[in-house]
């Protein structure tokens, strides 16, 4: 099996840009023979610092899955009303021309490569319902929007972050999963090539129902509903580390005898990791399926953040074999 990578969270580029030092991560990451490909951070543009870079520097034999959270957590921070399911016209055609370019950069992507290496899309339910009104109604309208759209040969799947819930605060606070669901589901009833579907990241699950079986719970309404697409591994703690408690920082899974390079309050275990790839069914068959995790401490070298990547990805060979 081959694992997509959240790499963005794992480099040493957080907060400014070194283009050897990323050169020098990738090539490590090339190293991975059980890497599928990227899961490719959208910000409005195809790189958000080297264009030429980017498409000098992956491989060609890489597939991609484009997210647009960070380019949408950056538009909240200026318009709170940005997101394909604001009530807010203004703040809902923002989000759709910000999509329109991550459809050009896919074109872009996927042209550079000579093929349809882009598989997915990842669009996320801004914006947060705690700062602005939301509806399915208006997401509706945005997707059916969309869906006349040429996507490149990628499908458009949600990826549902944390909802907007009373008892604490929001990561994201987006559209609840029942909301996503029914939207989709409309959708897909309603065109028979839409073809739309659900990620669930394990992280953001958690951190929403605030129960390490939070993410078990998504997987199987999305995967009752015929619409689970995908799993990504993202790790969460409701212990205070370098990573923060109840933080979506992308915590790795927790340390143990067979995890080395771990931590050790993540409440993402190898056992609880394995749960939810068997409730997938046929894990083998979603079209998102890897990790995305950060490292600790930030000026960690590239060969300490391989060393997480290796033992995460391990914990997925293991089920797998």
């Amino acid at each position: 099996m081959k694992y997509f990578l959240g790499a963005y969270a794992a480099s040493a580029n957080q907060s400014g840009w070194d283009s050897q030092l990323e050169s020098d991560f990738y090539q490590a990451l090339k190293a991975l023979d059980n890497l599928r490909g990227l899961e490719h951070p959208f910000l409005g543009k195809l790189h958000p610092h080297d264009e030429n870079w980017f498409l000098n520097n992956i491989s060609p034999n890489w597939d991609f899955v484009f997210t647009c959270i960070p380019g949408i957590m950056n538009a909240l921070a200026q318009n709170p009303h940005f997101g394909l399911a604001s009530c807010h016209e203004d703040g809902r055609q923002a989000a759709l021309s910000f999509m329109k370019k991550a459809n050009e950069a896919i074109f872009t992507l996927n042209n550079h490569l000579g093929r349809q290496a882009v598989k997915t899309i990842q669009i996320q339910t801004a914006p947060a319902r705690d700062k602005a009104d939301s509806s399915k109604e208006a997401l509706l309208r945005s997707l059916s929007e969309m869906l006349t759209w040429d996507w490149h040969g990628a499908r458009l799947v949600i990826e549902h972050c944390d909802a907007y819930v009373k008892s604490h605060e929001p990561s994201k606070g987006f559209m609840s999963l029942d909301d996503e669901i029914a939207a989709l589901s409309l959708l897909n009833k309603e065109n028979a090539k839409a073809n739309l579907g659900l990620v669930i990241n394990w992280g953001r699950s958690v951190f929403e129902l605030r129960n390490s079986t939070g993410a078990l719970n998504h997987i199987d309404k999305a995967k009752a509903s015929g619409l689970l697409a995908g799993l990504m591994f993202s790790g969460v703690s409701d212990k205070d580390s370098a990573f923060g408690a109840w933080k979506d920082n992308h915590q790795p899974a927790r340390k143990s005898h067979k995890v080395l390079f771990g931590e050790k309050d993540s409440l993402m275990t190898e056992e609880a990791m394995h749960e939810c790839l068997a409730a997938c069914g046929d894990a083998t068959s979603l079209d998102v399926l890897g990790v995305k995790i950060g490292i600790r401490p930030q000026n960690a070298d590239i060969a300490l953040r391989m060393n997480y990547i290796r033992d995460t990805f391990g914990i997925l060979d293991r089920f797998f074999k």
